[in-house]
C-alpha cells in the first residue's frame, strides 16, 4: 500500500540509484520482507486477501535499508549483529525462492493441460481439536449430571458413562487429537461399537427391535455431541466444507498456495497481471517456450554428457530418450487444448466469492457471470402531499385536488379540497424497479363548463428521488402553463424512497475502468447484493429498471488512492483492483468516499481493511505526468512489476532451475499446510493440492520416484514427531518407489539414479523402524482401532518392507518373528504405561524411590529391601492398600485385554496368525502383572481372605476367553490361590464346628427364623461358604469337583452333629419337665422340632451332589433326621402318656374293695346332706383335658412341619387310648366307681373329639382299642344308672349337643 505522502517517481529514482551500484541489490531491496516498524507502509497488503492499490508496493529505498544494512567493521560488529545479518540474508533468499516457486505454481493453476482434480479420492472427515474435545467432554458431563433436556433410560446413561470414562477421558484419545488423526466420525463409530454389545445383551421387548434401540441411542448420542448447536447450520457447514474438499476453483487454489508459500495478496496481483495469467494464448506460448527449452536442455546434456549418476551406464542414452518422450507427451497434451480464449475444457469451477474457500458453485465459470437481468431492485416510495400555496385566481369555493404517479406505474388522487384551504396530508404508496424513478405530482381544479370533458391542470412538479434524498416535507415550485394567472404556485410534499434489503449503497460517482465505464463520466451507482456472496456495482440511468453497466466485485480489492491527474471531475478517489483490471472511482465529497469504500469493503470480503488518509489533499484536476489510460494494459502491469522487482521472477527461464529441489520445497510446505487444516487428512493431500502437484511434476519434468521419495521422507518425519499418517498412503508411495528402483517402470521411467536407490534404501530402513515402533505401540498409535483398518494396513506394509524385492514374498515365519518381537515389547510398554496410569490415578504416596506398581526386577529388589530394612516399615504402603491397588490394576489389565480383543481383532481376517500372536502378547502382558500380583499377595498377613475378590475378578475374565482360559497365567493364578482356598475351607470347617459346639452349650432354644440361633448361624455359614466357593468358578474341573464334594460332606457332618445335639437336648429338656397335668409344652421343645425341619430342608440344598453316587451324603443325613424325629416324637408321646398314667393312678384309688374308696364314698354322701359338694373326679378330668388341648395348640402353632404334627398326634392318641384300655382291662372283674366312670367318660370323649378336630384320621380315632374302651364305659354307664339312680348327673358316652355346650 502506498503511503499518502510518497510518490511513484521517488520510488523509481531510489531503485535506479541502487541498481547502478550493485547488480543484485534491487531484488534484495524490492523483495525484503515487510517487518513491523520498518516504515509507514510496512504492513500494507500483508496476508492473503490484503490488496494493494494502483501504487503497489512501498518504495524500494525503504525496503533496501532494512534488508541490506551497511556492513559494520569487523572490529566493532558483534557476533550477534553478524548472526542477525546472516539470518536476514537467509530469509531474503528463502523469500526470493518462494516467489519464484509461486510463479511456476501460478502458471500450473492458470493453464493446466496435464492433470485434473481427482474426484475419486476418499472424503476426509473434519478433525477434532483440543478445544473441541474439551467442549465434547463438557457436553457429555452435562448430560451425565442431568443438565440437558435429553430423556434417556438407565441403560443408555450407563453406556454414556462408560463411553465417557473409557474413551473421552482416555489419554490415548488426547494423543490422537494432538496427532490430528481424530475425527468426529471416529468418536461416533467407537460409541456405536461400544453400545452394540450392550444392546444385544438387553432382554427382548415385544414390538421393539434391537435395531430400533440402536438407532434411538445413536440419535441421542448425536444430540449430546452436537450440544445446543442448530443441526441445520452444522449440516450446511459440513456440506460446504465437504464440497471444498472435493474440488477447488482457480481462485481458491491461488489463495491456498499464497498461504502455503507466504505470498502476499498484492504480490499475487502484481504477478498475476504481469504474467497475463488470464490470457490463454500467452500461457500457451509460455508453455511452448518452456518445452523448447527442455528439448534444448536434453540436447545439451547429450552433447556434454553431463548425466546424473545411474546404477547402470546403459541408462544414460535411455535417460535422453525419456526426456524427449516426456516433452513430446506434453506437446501432445498442449495440442489437444482448445485455442480459443476461455475454453471451458481447462476452466476450473469458479467461486461465487473468491475470499470464501468453503462455498463453491459447481457450475462452469460462465454461469457465474452476472447479467443485467440478474440484478433486480424493488423500491417502495411514499408520496405525501401536504398543501399548496399561491392559489389566488380561483374562487374560494372551487374544488381542487392533486394526482401523483411514478412513471410507468398507477396514478393516485387526493381528496377534494376548497381553493381557500388546499391542504390534504394524503399519502400514496408506490412500488418501482427504477433506481432513478420520476415522481409526477399535478394540481387540478374541477372544470365548471358543461361541455368540459377533463378537469383543468393548474400546475405540476416532477421529482427524481433517491434513497439518499431528504425524508422530510419540502416546498417545491410548480411548473404552470403560460396562460395561468397563478405563476407562483408552490406545493409542500414529502417523498420517501426506502432502500431495499439488497441495496447496500447508492449515489453519484465518477468512474473509469478497463472493461466497463470506459469513459470518465459521472453516473448514478448502486451497490447491489445479488446473492449471499455476490455483489455488483451497477450504474443506472433515469427511468430504467436494468443497470446500464455492472461490475461483479468477486476478487476485487478496494482501497483509497491518490488523485489521478488527467481526470477532470471528482475530488476524492478510490479504486477496485483485480487481476487484469483496475477501476477508478471519484466522489465529490470525502465523507461520501468513506461510505462508499466501507460498503465495498464489506461487499468484497477482503482481509485488508482500507484506512482513510489522515489528510485530505487538495486535488488539481489538471496536469500531472501519468501513463495514458488507453496504453496497453499488459505494458502497464509489466512496468509496475519491473518497478517492484518482480520482473526477474516473471522473465526467468524455468529450464534453468532445479525443479526437483523446488518441488521438494513446495510439496513439504503443502504437506505442512494440509496437516494444519481442519481435516483429519492423515497425510493425504486434498484433490486441489494433488492436481497442482501433478501438474507441476508433469510440466517441469520432476521424476515420479523423486516425488514419492520426498513425500515418504516428509511423511516419516511427521510420523516420527507424533503426527498420525495413514499407513495405506505410506504403502502407496513405498510401492511406487520399490517398483521403480527394481526396474518395474511404474511411470514409464526405466532409469534409476544412484541417489534414488540410496535414498530408497535409507527410507526403507527408516520405514521399517517406524512400523515396528507403531506395532510395538499399537494401543497408542491406533487407539480404539482408529483410524479404521490402520493396524491391518501397517502389518501389510511391514510385510512389504521386509521383502527383498518386489517379486519374492517374505516367508511367513520371518514376518511372525518380527511381529512377535514387537508384541513382546508392546506388552512391556503397555504394562509400564498402565502401571504409571494406575499410580497417577490413585492417591499420591511415597514409597522410597520406587512406585507402587513396578516391573519384575523392581518388585523383587523392593521386597528384599523391605525385609532387610525394618526401620522403614512404617513408611511402606499397608498390605491392605497394596491389595486394593492391585485389584484396581487388575481391573485396568482386564480392560486392556478386552479393548485389544474388541478393537484390534479384525486384523485376523487378513492375517490368520495375528490371533495367535495376540494370545502370546496377552500372556506376556499378564506375566508382567503376575509379578506385581505375587508381590502384593506375599505381604498379606496369613489367614486373611481379602485377596479372593482379586481371584474372582481375574478368573471371571479369563474363563470366558477361549484363548486365555487355563493358559499359562491362568494356571499360575490357580496354583497361587488353590492353597488359599483349601486353607480357607479348613478354617471355616473348624470355625463352624466350634460354633456348633459352643452354640449348643449355651443354646437357649429361643426361636430364631426357622430354628434356633445356633442352627441358623450354622446353616447360614454353610450356605455362605458353598456360595463363595461356587462363585469362584474354579476353572480346573477336577479341583472344582473336589471342593464341591468336600463342602457337601462338611455340610452333612455339621448337620448330623446339629441333629444329634438337638436330640440330646430334647431328651434332657423333657426329663426336667413336670409329670402332672400342669405340664405345658415349652417353646424350646417346638424350637427343637423346627431345627429338625430346617435341617431336613437345608440338607437338600447343602448336601446334594449332581453326580449319582454322591447322593449318599444327602440320603444319610435324611435318614438320620427321620430317625431322630421319630425318637423325639416317641419321647414326647411317652411324656404325654406318663401324665395320663398319673391321672389314671389317681382314679385307681377309687377301685372297688379298697379302704380309700369306701371312705371317700361315705364322706361325700355325708357331706352332701349339708353343703353343695363338687362332683368328685371332674377336676382331674378337666385338668387333663386342659393339658391336652393346650399342648395341641402349642404344637400346632409353633412347629413348622405339618407332617410331624400329624404323626405326633396320631401316636399320642393311639398311646393314650392304649393306656386307658390297659387300665380298664386290669379292672375287668371290678365295677368302676362312679367317679372313675365319670372321669374316664369325660377324658375319653374329650380326647376323641379334640384329636378329631386336630385332623387325626377316623381310621385312627375309631380303632379297636377305642371301641373296646367305648363298649366298656357304655356297659359301666348302664350299670351305674341302674344302681346309682342317676348318679352320673348327665355324664354319658352318648353324643349330645347339650354336653358339647356344657363343655364349651
Amino acid at each position: 500500500m502506498l503511503d499518502p505522502s510518497s510518490s511513484e517517481e521517488e520510488s523509481e529514482e531510489l531503485v535506479e540509484e541502487e541498481s547502478g551500484k550493485e547488480p543484485l541489490a534491487p531484488a534484495a531491496a524490492r523483495l525484503s520482507p515487510s517487518r513491523p516498524g520498518e516504515g509507514p507502509g510496512g504492513g500494507g497488503g500483508g496476508g492473503a486477501g490484503g490488496g494493494g492499490s494502483a501504487g503497489g508496493l512501498q518504495p524500494g529505498g525503504r525496503g533496501s535499508s532494512a534488508a541490506r544494512p551497511a556492513s559494520p567493521s569487523p572490529s566493532v560488529a558483534s557476533e550477534k549483529e553478524k548472526d542477525e545479518l546472516e539470518r536476514l540474508q537467509r530469509e531474503e533468499e528463502e523469500r526470493k525462492k518462494k516467489l519464484q516457486l509461486y510463479v511456476f505454481v501460478m502458471r500450473c493453476i492458470a493453464y493446466p493441460f496435464n492433470a485434473k482434480q481427482p474426484t475419486d479420492m476418499a472424503r476426509r472427515q473434519q478433525k477434532i481439536s483440543k478445544q473441541q474435545l474439551q467442549t465434547i467432554k463438557d457436553r457429555f458431563q452435562a448430560f451425565l449430571n442431568g443438565e440437558t433436556q435429553i430423556v434417556a433410560d438407565e441403560a443408555f446413561i450407563n453406556a454414556v458413562q462408560s463411553y465417557y470414562e473409557v474413551f473421552l477421558k482416555s489419554d490415548r484419545v488426547a494423543r490422537m487429537v494432538q496427532s490430528g488423526g481424530c475425527s468426529a466420525n471416529d468418536s461416533r463409530e467407537v460409541f456405536k461399537k461400544h453400545i452394540e454389545k450392550r444392546v444385544r445383551s438387553l432382554p427382548e421387548i415385544d414390538g421393539l427391535s434391537k435395531e430400533t434401540v440402536l438407532s434411538s441411542w445413536m440419535a441421542k448420542f448425536d444430540a449430546i455431541y452436537r450440544g445446543e448447536e442448530d443441526p441445520r447450520k452444522q449440516q450446511a457447514r459440513m456440506t460446504a466444507s465437504a464440497a471444498s474438499e472435493l474440488i477447488l476453483s482457480k481462485e481458491q487454489l491461488y489463495e491456498m498456495f499464497q498461504n502455503i508459500l507466504g505470498i502476499k495478496k498484492f504480490e499475487h496481483q502484481l504477478l498475476y497481471n504481469a504474467c497475463q495469467l488470464d490470457n490463454p494464448d500467452e500461457q500457451a506460448a509460455q508453455i511452448r517456450r518452456e518445452l523448447d527449452g527442455r528439448l534444448q536442455m536434453a540436447e545439451q546434456i547429450a552433447k556434454e554428457r553431463k548425466f546424473p549418476k545411474f546404477v547402470s551406464k546403459e541408462m544414460e542414452n535411455m535417460y535422453i530418450e525419456e526426456l524427449k518422450s516426456s516433452v513430446n507427451l506434453l506437446m501432445a497434451n498442449l495440442e489437444s487444448m482448445p485455442v480459443s480464449k476461455g475454453g471451458s475444457e481447462f476452466k476450473l469451477q469458479k467461486l461465487k466469492r473468491s475470499h470464501n474457500t468453503s462455498i463453491i458453485d459447481m457450475g462452469e465459470e460462465n454461469e457465474n457471470q452476472l447479467s443485467k437481468s440478474d440484478v433486480v431492485l424493488s423500491f417502495s416510495l411514499e408520496v405525501v402531499i401536504m398543501e399548496v400555496q399561491g392559489l389566488k385566481s380561483l374562487a374560494p369555493n372551487r374544488i381542487v385536488y392533486c394526482t401523483m404517479e411514478v412513471e410507468g406505474g398507477e396514478k393516485l388522487q387526493t381528496d377534494q379540497a376548497e381553493a381557500s384551504k388546499p391542504t390534504w396530508g394524503t399519502q400514496g404508496d408506490f412500488t418501482t424497479t427504477h433506481a432513478l424513478p420520476a415522481v409526477k405530482v399535478k394540481l387540478f381544479t374541477e372544470s365548471t363548463g358543461v361541455l368540459a370533458l377533463e378537469d383543468k391542470e393548474l400546475g405540476r412538479v416532477v421529482l427524481h428521488p433517491t434513497p439518499n434524498s431528504p425524508k422530510q416535507s419540502e416546498w417545491h415550485k410548480m411548473t404552470v402553463s403560460k396562460n395561468c394567472p397563478d405563476q407562483d404556485l408552490k406545493i409542500k410534499l414529502a417523498v420517501r424512497m426506502d432502500k431495499p434489503q439488497n441495496m447496500k449503497h447508492s449515489g453519484y460517482l465518477w468512474a473509469i475502468g478497463k472493461n466497463v465505464w470506459k469513459r470518465w463520466k459521472k453516473r448514478f451507482f448502486v451497490l447491489v447484493q445479488v446473492s449471499q456472496y455476490t455483489f455488483a456495482m451497477c450504474s443506472y440511468r433515469e427511468k430504467k429498471a436494468e443497470p446500464q453497466e455492472l461490475l461483479q466485485l468477486d476478487g476485487y480489492t478496494v482501497d483509497y488512492t491518490d488523485p489521478q491527474p488527467g481526470l477532470d471531475g471528482g475530488r476524492t478517489f478510490f479504486n477496485a483492483v483485480k487481476e487484469g483490471d483496475t477501476v477508478i472511482f471519484a466522489s465529490d465529497d470525502e465523507q461520501d468516499r468513506i461510505l462508499w469504500v466501507q460498503a465495498m469493503y464489506r461487499a468484497t470480503g477482503q482481509s485488508h481493511k482500507p484506512v482513510p488518509p489522515t489528510q485530505v489533499q487538495k486535488l488539481n484536476a489538471k496536469g500531472g505526468n501519468v501513463p495514458q489510460i488507453d496504453a496497453p494494459i499488459s505494458q502497464f502491469y509489466a512496468d509496475r512489476a519491473q518497478k517492484h522487482g518482480m520482473d526477474e521472477f516473471i522473465s526467468s527461464n524455468p529450464c534453468n532451475f532445479d525443479h526437483a529441489s523446488l518441488f521438494e520445497m513446495v510439496q513439504r510446505l503443502t504437506l505442512d499446510h494440509r496437516l494444519n487444516d481442519s481435516y483429519s487428512c492423515l497425510g493425504w493431500f486434498s484433490p486441489g493440492q494433488v492436481f497442482v502437484l501433478d501438474e507441476y511434476c508433469a510440466r517441469n519434468g520432476v521424476r515420479g520416484c523423486h516425488r514419492h521419495l520426498c513425500y515418504l521422507r516428509d511423511l516419516l518425519e511427521r510420523a516420527e514427531n507424533g503426527a498420525m499418517i495413514d499407513p495405506t498412503l505410506l504403502h502407496y508411495s513405498f510401492a511406487f518407489c520399490a517398483s521403480h528402483v527394481h526396474g518395474n517402470r511404474p511411470d514409464g521411467i526405466g532409469t534409476v539414479t544412484v541417489d534414488e536407490k540410496e535414498r530408497f534404501e535409507e527410507i526403507k530402513e527408516r520405514l521399517r523402524v517406524l512400523l515396528e515402533n507403531q506395532i510395538t505401540h499399537f494401543r497408542y498409535c491406533f487407539p480404539f482401532g482408529r483410524p479404521e483398518g490402520a493396524l491391518k494396513a501397517t502389518l501389510s506394509l511391514l510385510e512389504r518392507v521386509l521383502m527383498k524385492d518386489i517379486v519374492t514374498p517374505v516367508p511367513q515365519e520371518e514376518v511372525k518373528t518380527v511381529i512377535r518381537k514387537c508384541l513382546e515389547q508392546a506388552a512391556l510398554v503397555n504394562y509400564t504405561r498402565l502401571s504409571e496410569y494406575a499410580k497417577i490415578e490413585g492417591k499420591k504416596r511415597e514409597m522410597y524411590e520406587h512406585p507402587v506398581f513396578c516391573l519384575a526386577s523392581q518388585v523383587m529388589d523392593l521386597t528384599i529391601q523391605n525385609q532387610k530394612d525394618a526401620e522403614n516399615v512404617g513408611r511402606l504402603v499397608t498390605p491392605a492398600k497394596k491389595l486394593e491397588d492391585t485389584i484396581r490394576l487388575a481391573e485396568l489389565v482386564i480392560e486392556v485385554l478386552q479393548q485389544n480383543e474388541e478393537h484390534h481383532a479384525e486384523v485376523s481376517s487378513a492375517f490368520a496368525w495375528w490371533s495367535d500372536l495376540m494370545v502370546e502378547h496377552a500372556e506376556t502382558f499378564l506375566s508382567l502383572f503376575a509379578v506385581d500380583m505375587d508381590a502384593a499377595l506375599e505381604v498379606q498377613p496369613p489367614d486373611t481372605w481379602d485377596s479372593f475378590p482379586l481371584f474372582q475378578l481375574i478368573n471371571d475374565s479369563l474363563r470366558s476367553d477361549y484363548n486365555l482360559c487355563n493358559g499359562k497365567f491362568h494356571k499360575h493364578l490357580q496354583d497361587l490361590f488353590a492353597p488359599l482356598v483349601v486353607r480357607y475351607v479348613d478354617l471355616m470347617e473348624s470355625s463352624i464346628a466350634q460354633s456348633i459346639h459352643r452354640g449348643f452349650e449355651r443354646e437357649s432354644w429361643e426361636p430364631v427364623n426357622n430354628g434356633s440361633g445356633t442352627s441358623e448361624d450354622m446353616f447360614w455359614k454353610l450356605d455362605a461358604l458353598q456360595t463363595f466357593i461356587r462363585d469362584l468358578h474354579w476353572p480346573e474341573e477336577e479341583f472344582g469337583k473336589h471342593l464341591e464334594q468336600r463342602l457337601k460332606l462338611m455340610a452333612s457332618d455339621m448337620i448330623e452333629s446339629c441333629v444329634k445335639r438337638t436330640r440330646i437336648a430334647f431328651e434332657v429338656k423333657l426329663q426336667k419337665t413336670s409329670r402332672s397335668t400342669d405340664f405345658r409344652v415349652p417353646q424350646s421343645i417346638c424350637t427343637m422340632f423346627n431345627v429338625m425341619v430346617d435341617a431336613k430342608a437345608q440338607s437338600t440344598k447343602l448336601c446334594s451332589m449332581e453326580m449319582g453316587q454322591e447322593h449318599q451324603y444327602h440320603s444319610k443325613i435324611d435318614e438320620l433326621i427321620e430317625e431322630t424325629v421319630k425318637e423325639m416324637i416317641t419321647l414326647l408321646v411317652a411324656k404325654f402318656v406318663t401324665i395320663l398314667e398319673g391321672v389314671l393312678a389317681k382314679l385307681s384309688r377309687y377301685d372297688e374293695g379298697t379302704l380309700f374308696s369306701s371312705f371317700l364314698s361315705f364322706t361325700v354322701k355325708a357331706a352332701s346332706k349339708y353343703v353343695d359338694v363338687p362332683k368328685p373326679g371332674m377336676d382331674v378330668a378337666d385338668a387333663y383335658v386342659t393339658f391336652v388341648r393346650h399342648s395341641q395348640d402349642v404344637l400346632r402353632d409353633k412347629v413348622n412341619e405339618e407332617m410331624y404334627i400329624e404323626r405326633l398326634f396320631d401316636q399320642w392318641y393311639t398311646s393314650s387310648m392304649s393306656v386307658v384300655c390297659t387300665w380298664l382291662t386290669d379292672r375287668m372283674d371290678l365295677q368302676l366307681h362312679i367317679y372313675q366312670l365319670k372321669t374316664l367318660i369325660r377324658i375319653v370323649k374329650k380326647t376323641y373329639r379334640d384329636f378329631r378336630l386336630q385332623g387325626v384320621l377316623d381310621s385312627t380315632l375309631n380303632s379297636k382299642t377305642y371301641e373296646t374302651i367305648r363298649n366298656r364305659l357304655t356297659v359301666e354307664e348302664a350299670t351305674a344308672s341302674v344302681s346309682e339312680g342317676g348318679g352320673l348327673q348327665g355324664i354319658t358316652m352318648k353324643d349330645s349337643d347339650e354336653e358339647d355346650e356344657e363343655d364349651d
